[in-house]
């Protein structure tokens, strides 16, 4: 920008904001040559995928400097990420791998990853509101592709803590929802989009993994992957 007088000066520029770091990013990942280190794969008997029963409440991540609580509290072992995201106040399935091309089979968009929820929803869905879910809804980021969604009698599973707050008046119903997209917190608004509110929501499979035999807040590891 040219000051308002009209001469060629520039006018002083503010300082760039320090992000405190020390080092360059550019420098980052690089042999000394200046080509980019390209890591190795890792071999299958190396790869390791862990199911995680995540319990509500529970961030999907290792840090935090809310000091809210992590994975860091449940999982010790190193090197390995989460394949997608459950949102804080979901519960249920999260797989965890080391392996990159894993990690991106299971969670790019393209690859379609069924993904199966159970969701205890407020009120009693009419076949006519399933019928709507399994064809696709109308959200503000676009229409939902088709789900296989189906009233279920209430699943055998640990109590939530704290317990969902329940209506005496309003009865709730279980539905089993699968997808294989991953709008953020979709399953939520597709059946607040019906008019019938999540109250609790647990992920149980994703592709051919699920909870079972894992109980809430712990862990199952899978070791020597063979297909990524």
């Amino acid at each position: 920008m040219r000051s308002k007088s009209g001469n060629n000066q520039l006018t002083e520029s503010k300082p760039k904001r320090s992000t405190g770091r020390t080092y360059s990013r550019s420098a980052l990942n690089k042999t000394p040559s200046g080509k980019r280190e390209i890591k190795p794969q890792i071999a299958s008997k190396d790869r390791k995928i862990v199911l995680f029963n995540k319990p509500f409440d529970v961030l999907c991540q290792f840090t935090d400097d809310a000091d809210r609580k992590t994975l860091a509290e449940f999982i010790p072992i190193k090197e390995v990420y989460a394949a997608g995201r459950l949102d804080r106040d979901s519960e249920g399935l999260l797989l965890l791998t080391n392996c990159g091309k894993l990690q991106n089979t299971l969670t790019a968009p393209d690859k379609k990853t069924n993904k199966t929820y159970w969701a205890q929803v407020e009120g009693e869905p009419t076949s006519e509101s399933i019928k709507d879910l399994c064809n696709g809804v109308e959200l503000k980021d676009g229409l939902t592709l088709p789900a296989n969604v189906k009233i279920i009698d209430e699943p055998t599973i640990w109590t939530r803590n704290p317990p969902v707050r329940e209506r005496k008046a309003i009865p709730t119903t279980w539905l089993s929802i699968t997808i294989n997209e991953g709008k953020n917190r979709q399953v939520r608004r597709m059946t607040a989009h019906i008019g019938h509110p999540t109250l609790r929501l647990i992920r149980y499979s994703i592709g051919n993994y699920t909870l079972d035999d894992i109980n809430c807040g712990e862990y199952k590891v899978i070791k020597g992957v063979v297909d990524a």
